[in-house]
């Protein structure tokens, strides 16, 4: 036995002293005596009433029986209950466009069985108070016990009577509701009443994550864990654990309670044990406790040797039992307690974990639960979710405006998943924080509630208020907010909010300057009109800060919908927003092309993801990157964002093993000024490696090729790299390649590997002949920008007509299509149609078109310079028949039948209609340049051979141009 005197920091209610105590440290081979809490539990038949007039409080409902009957835990929707969806439903967020309720094409969507757009329908819909009922017989050993109610996640405002009286409201979005029923509870049966309110309690901004529509829908109900708790009246509360890595212990914090007017004398024994496998047990630590206050506050120190550390490559977890023993040595109370050994902190921009940089590679996840309608509280979905996400080479989520439930905060602990959770609130749009008002104290509230309930969990390593604040007074606010919980709890940084503002208070920034498409830039985004290249990083906008940076939001590139996903929606809301796209592309006579819409946008969505991620890896000292998303958003208009759909399975077009090349923790990078070459070139690429893995790596050989479609390999060779250590870009050496040899259009990839390992990755490049005259291929064709009486006329007696109208399509005939390289951003509805409109290209490798023009069925860099000097054509008026050559493929709101070439016969000639700008400066387009060589050779071959027949005067009407009324074949 080992003699000690220790100062344990006591609070009682009135303020904080030292006590010095002496107490022995018992050191205990033997586990701690076990002691359990008894727990009745609540799930079950309730009884319900509908409250729609909000009257039930005046009328005293709480005293009479409820007509309806519900199984709890769950919601009302989960239990058939509620009104049937209605142009009138008080939804919770934002609809930014009106369309829906006033275009005719919404208008058969409007009436019986309506279908919505913008987001997830549900199959019933309740917002106000519900009231929950059941009985409850107390077990006869609960005499003199205190019990508390556990209600683990309700929705959102919760009163609870027991045999008729009032016993308390809570109001928390974030934690479980639980009231001290004990002076209410009288032996045998007892009645328990849970009033639910829905409808929004505090003004958190209409589209917050926590209370939307958008997401996870406006539930009622008490989902989770629902019980009777029984303990002493003596007990431990809140035991928070801080780990110490350089004092290898863990200081432990926690509060004795006891009724008014006692005096308690006992022990609090402590015992760690690791919860992996094969563990030795920890010794017991007892240490003698005296109070005579009601509540007091508790710390002390537990010793670990050789403690285990957690992070996401050894996700080490111990649990800490702290019992409470009387001095008859009778266990009145435990608290056991999961935590790891691990601090996250900065080292200047970088983030660190045990002292090791780490790079934050993270999804948003917003909430997004179409089977229940809520967040899951038992842990196999999240270990889907957070698994999958690891599989897609990712080490971090985000909790946009919403914190999850108990069972997440478990799974990302066992998994080593670091997570960003944000008090649920988008204080924005109608919403403002700093006000001084009730918006304010519930930030302080929910983030206290945050911190108490899931604080001790590893994986809980960053937090903020919420999202992307309003309010003019925001910054002293949130600087305020900052300087107040790291103080209070350093186990996690903290910044003011995702998106902004940066504050010299915050641990870390997240912010959306460093990404490829800026919210509003539409086409004018470096990948839309910048030429194609893997040079570009952040570090002019991260280079004066001192802390981590790390992007946000980055992506939102949009993929077609996924038709077959609809059939999913087996639980309480239904893709009526994709059975109307679906409707209208059918109606569009494009119903077949839905597949290949889904897989071309989806590849185009890849490789723009790559370009996002890529950069962000290339930035000297960048702290990590954020999606939106690794997974779909359903809601705001409908943002099709993920590779991954709402229920986090594969769309697929991409692999977990394709985004690992990109997003992993070791990632091998190639900075090129361009991807587009001429044969008198010689390629250059500067390898760089990204590393953030369980160590640093030494005499590591880095190879590289250049490879055709085939396969065959060009060139060949290898780097050495002698020290790789924690950072993003670190210089490898340079890849040259005289491209002198090719003399025929190619595509070509540069691919790269790690010797030794299956970290790979690889880069799409064209070559085109140099000094190529496109026009040389002319041969018997008729280039024309008009079509002219006279080139009808040649047309009519035979000839093959080419022409190109760019610059002169019509507005209403596409000219108010926006197209542009990249996919959608995010959606055009919640946008307001911002640019581009379109999702990229659809064509046939194998059409004779692209002989000469390599390409695949989409868009890759080789596109870039040519939509981006192109002009939509709507077909809309054209027999749905005529299918264009080369197709953008418009957005789903819309489903427009887009070209950007078509044919048909006209007469006895073939026209070909192609509205890119293959005329301009073609010396330096090579790609536009090689397209039209390509397409020349095709219609001057046998295989230009249209079978559609087109009336001329339905082609000139797609443009600025008249044809005469005396036009061959036409009457005066």
């Amino acid at each position: 036995m080992k003699q000690a005197t220790v100062l344990i920091w006591i609070k009682t209610q009135l303020n904080w002293f030292i006590v010095p105590l002496l107490f022995s440290y018992i050191w205990l081979g033997s586990p701690i005596q076990s002691f359990s809490q008894h727990r009745l539990s609540l799930a079950g038949d309730w009884q319900l009433r509908l409250d729609r007039d909000d009257k039930g409080i005046r009328e005293h409902w709480w005293l009479f029986p409820f007509p309806d009957r519900v199984k709890l835990p769950g919601s009302l929707t989960e239990n058939g209950k509620g009104d049937k969806v209605t142009l009138q439903t008080p939804w919770v967020g934002d609809i930014v466009d009106s369309t829906y309720f006033v275009e005719a094409k919404y208008g058969k969507y409007r009436e019986g069985d309506i279908k919505i757009p913008f987001w997830l329908k549900p199959l019933h819909y309740f917002a106000g108070p519900a009231w929950y009922k059941r009985q409850i017989d107390l077990p006869d050993n609960w005499t003199n016990q205190r019990i508390t109610l556990n209600l683990e996640r309700c929705h959102w405002e919760t009163m609870v009577y027991v045999n008729g009286q009032f016993c308390g409201t809570r109001n928390s979005l974030v934690a479980p509701h639980q009231f001290d029923v004990t002076p209410y509870l009288k032996p045998g049966r007892n009645t328990l009443v849970v009033r639910v309110d829905n409808r929004v309690k505090t003004h958190l901004g209409p589209n917050s994550h926590s209370i939307s529509d958008h997401t996870q829908t406006n539930w009622n109900g008490l989902v989770g864990d629902l019980s009777l708790l029984s303990s002493s009246k003596t007990y431990i509360d809140n035991v928070q654990l801080f780990p110490n890595l350089a004092a290898k212990a863990v200081s432990v914090r926690f509060s004795l309670n006891q009724p008014r007017r006692q005096t308690f004398k006992g022990t609090v024994r402590l015992q760690a044990r690791s919860l992996q496998a094969d563990a030795k047990p920890l010794p017991a630590v007892e240490l003698p406790v005296s109070s005579s206050t009601e509540a007091s506050s508790l710390t002390t120190s537990y010793q670990l040797a050789n403690p285990l550390l957690w992070d996401e490559f050894t996700p080490n977890l111990y649990s800490l039992a702290v019992q409470l023993i009387d001095e008859q040595g009778k266990p009145l109370s435990e608290q056991d307690v999961t935590f790891g050994m691990r601090e996250i902190s900065t080292q200047g921009t970088r983030f660190t974990m045990n002292g090791r940089p780490i790079f934050l590679r993270g999804d948003v996840e917003c909430a997004t639960f179409p089977l229940t309608g809520y967040p899951p509280t038992t842990e196999p979905y999240w270990e889907k979710i957070m698994k999958t996400a690891q599989q897609y080479g990712l080490n971090h989520l985000r909790f946009h405006s919403w914190c999850p439930p108990e069972a997440a905060f478990r799974v990302a602990d066992r998994l080593g998943l670091y997570l960003y959770v944000e008090s649920p609130l988008w204080a924005n749009q109608s919403s403002a924080v700093g006000t001084g008002g009730v918006v304010d104290a519930f930030i302080y509230q929910e983030s206290e509630e945050i911190l108490k309930t899931y604080g001790n969990h590893p994986s809980f390593c960053m937090m903020s208020y919420g999202n992307e604040p309003g309010g003019a007074g925001q910054n002293d606010f949130l600087g305020r907010w900052v300087d107040h919980f790291k103080h209070k709890d350093s186990r996690r940084l903290y910044t003011s909010g995702a998106g902004w503002p940066i504050l010299p208070e915050n641990q870390f920034n997240i912010d959306s300057k460093a990404r490829v498409q800026q919210w509003g830039e539409g086409v004018n985004s470096i990948i839309n009109k910048g030429i194609p290249r893997t040079s570009y990083d952040w570090r002019e906008t991260t280079q004066a800060l001192t802390v981590p940076y790390v992007s946000h939001e980055i992506g939102q590139w949009c993929a077609y919908p996924n038709f077959k996903e609809i059939k999913k929606y087996t639980g309480v809301v239904k893709a009526t927003n994709f059975e109307i796209f679906n409707e209208t592309l059918n109606e569009a006579g494009m119903g077949d092309q839905a597949e290949a819409f889904l897989n071309a946008s989806g590849r185009l969505q890849t490789l723009c993801y790559k370009a996002d991620i890529e950069a962000a890896l290339r930035t000297p000292g960048f702290g990590g990157f954020q999606l939106l998303g690794l997974h779909d958003f359903p809601g705001q208009g409908t943002a099709l964002v993920g590779a991954l759909d709402v229920f986090w399975e594969s769309k697929g077009y991409t692999t977990p093993e394709e985004y690992r090349t990109f997003t992993n923790a070791t990632v091998l990078l190639a900075r090129m000024d361009k991807l587009i070459y001429e044969n008198t070139e010689t390629l250059r690429a500067a390898l760089e490696i990204a590393h953030f893995g369980a160590s640093e790596l030494h005499d590591q050989t880095i190879g590289w090729q250049v490879v055709d479609t085939n396969g065959k390999v060009y060139q060949s060779g290898s780097l050495k790299k002698e020290h790789v250590t924690f950072d993003n870009g670190q210089p490898v050496g340079m890849v040259q390649v005289p491209l002198s040899s090719f003399k025929k259009p190619t595509m070509l990839t540069l691919k790269v590997s790690l010797k030794g390992t299956r970290i790979t990755n690889s880069w799409n490049l064209w070559v085109y002949p140099a000094g190529l005259d496109a026009d040389a291929a002319t041969g018997k064709v008729v280039v024309a920008q008009r079509l002219t009486p006279d080139v009808i006329k040649q047309l009519q007696q035979g000839a093959n007509v080419l022409l190109l109208p760019f610059g002169r399509v019509k507005p209403g005939k596409g000219a108010e299509v926006a197209i542009g390289f990249s996919s959608v951003f995010w959606n055009t509805s919640w946008t307001k149609n911002q640019a581009p409109h379109t999702l990229g290209l659809l064509c046939d490798p194998a059409h004779p078109l692209f002989a000469t023009f390599p390409t695949e069925a989409s868009s890759n860099y080789q596109w870039q310079d040519i939509v981006s000097h192109s002009q939509v054509v709507l077909l809309t008026d054209f027999p749905k028949q005529l299918r264009p050559l080369i197709q953008p493929i418009d957005n789903w709101f819309e489903n427009r039948r887009l070209s950007l070439a078509f044919e048909g016969k006209v007469g006895k000639g073939k026209l070909m209609v192609c509205s890119v700008d293959l005329e301009s400066d073609l010396a330096r387009r090579p790609s536009a340049r090689q397209l039209k060589y390509s397409l020349l050779r095709y219609m001057n071959s046998a295989r230009f051979n249209p079978t559609l027949a087109l009336d001329p005067q339905q082609v000139s009407a797609l443009f600025n141009e008249e044809l005469s009324s005396s036009l061959p074949g036409q009457k005066n």
